[in-house]
C-alpha cells in the first residue's frame, strides 16, 4: 500500500515516489487507450500534459526504492502486459528496451503514441524536473516543454492550432484546494476549448475527490462526462486504495473499453478486494462495478 497518508484525501503525490504503482498502471493504461482512439482519425491532434513530471522514471531510484510501490503495480504485470491496453504494453516494452528498471510516465507514453504531425506540450512547474524534461526531449520537434503552472497553461495555451486532442491533468494533490483548482481550470478549458477531451486524475482514499471533480466538470458546462475508478484495495479513508479519472468529452465507446480494462486488471492487481466502476454522468444505468 502507498505511504501517502493524510487527512481529507490530501496527499503529496510526486510521481517519482509512486512510479509504476497500481494507480500509475490504471491511469497510464487509460491514457494509452484514449491516445489510440485519437489516432483512428487522420487529422493531427495535440496533447497538453499539465503536470508532466520527469517523463521516464528509474524504478531503482532512491525515491522509488523508498516506497517500493511498483511491487503492487507494474511488477504484477510481469512481461505479459495488458490485452485491453496494447499501446500501454508497447510503451512499457519500448522503455524497458533501454533498461529493465525504467518506467514511462505520461509524457513518454504520449510521445511514443504520436504520429509525425501530432504535438505534445508538457508543463512542469518544478524547475529541476522541467529542465530534465527539456534535456530528454530537446531532439524531438513534436515535443515542447513549458516551465509554468499547468492550471494557468489551460487558460493560456488553449485552444491548440489542431483544434483536436487532449488535456491531461495529473496533479500531485498536495494542496488543500486541489479539487477547487481543477474545477476552475475546467471552467477555463470549457470556455476556450469546449470540444477538447479533458482527462483529470485523482487519488482515492474515500469517495470525495471523484464526486467533486465530476460535479465541477458538469457545472463547467460539459455534457459528456465519464468517471472511471479502480481500487485494488479497500477504501479505508486513510490509505491510497486506488485512483480515478474524470473524462470530459470521452471518445465514443471509451466506456466499453475501460470496462474491459478494469476486468483484466481485476485479475492482476490487488489481493481479492478489487472494486471498480465506469459510469457516464448522465446515464446511471450504464455504470458497472465488480
Amino acid at each position: 500500500m502507498s505511504e501517502c497518508i493524510e487527512t481529507n484525501e490530501l496527499m503529496n503525490y510526486r510521481h517519482a515516489f509512486h512510479a509504476g504503482n497500481h494507480t500509475e498502471v490504471f491511469k497510464h493504461a487509460v491514457l494509452s487507450i484514449v491516445l489510440d482512439m485519437l489516432r483512428l482519425k487522420p487529422r493531427p491532434f495535440a496533447v497538453i500534459d499539465t503536470h508532466a513530471g520527469l517523463g521516464v522514471y528509474d524504478l531503482t531510484s532512491r525515491e522509488a526504492a523508498r516506497t517500493n510501490e511498483r511491487a503492487e503495480g507494474v511488477e504484477r504485470l510481469g512481461n505479459r502486459g495488458l490485452r485491453s491496453a496494447p499501446v500501454y504494453t508497447s510503451s512499457l516494452a519500448s522503455t524497458r528496451a533501454g533498461a529493465e528498471n525504467l518506467y514511462p510516465g505520461s509524457p513518454e507514453i504520449t510521445r511514443l503514441a504520436l504520429r509525425g504531425y501530432d504535438r505534445l506540450i508538457l508543463c512542469e512547474l518544478h524547475p529541476e524536473d522541467g529542465e530534465s524534461l527539456r534535456r530528454r526531449y530537446r531532439s524531438d520537434p513534436r515535443v515542447s516543454v513549458h516551465l509554468r503552472d499547468g492550471y494557468e497553461a489551460i487558460g493560456a495555451l488553449l485552444p491548440p492550432a489542431e483544434r483536436r486532442g487532449l488535456v491531461f491533468v495529473d496533479p500531485p494533490f498536495e494542496k488543500t484546494d486541489e479539487t477547487g483548482a481543477i474545477g476552475r481550470a475546467l471552467v477555463k478549458g470549457f470556455r476556450r476549448w469546449a470540444t477538447g477531451i479533458y482527462m483529470v486524475w485523482y487519488p482515492i482514499k474515500g469517495s470525495e475527490n471523484g464526486m467533486k471533480i465530476e460535479a465541477a466538470a458538469i457545472e463547467a458546462g460539459f455534457n459528456d462526462v465519464l468517471r472511471a475508478e479502480f481500487c485494488p484495495f479497500v477504501r479505508s479513508g486513510l490509505e491510497l486504495a486506488g485512483s480515478g479519472l474524470v473524462i470530459c468529452n470521452p471518445p465514443w465507446t471509451l466506456d466499453r473499453k475501460l470496462r474491459q480494462l478494469c476486468e483484466e486488471l481485476s485479475t492482476i492487481l490487488g489481493h481479492g478486494d478489487v472494486t471498480w466502476s465506469v459510469r457516464l454522468a448522465f446515464d446511471e444505468g450504464r455504470g458497472e462495478q465488480s
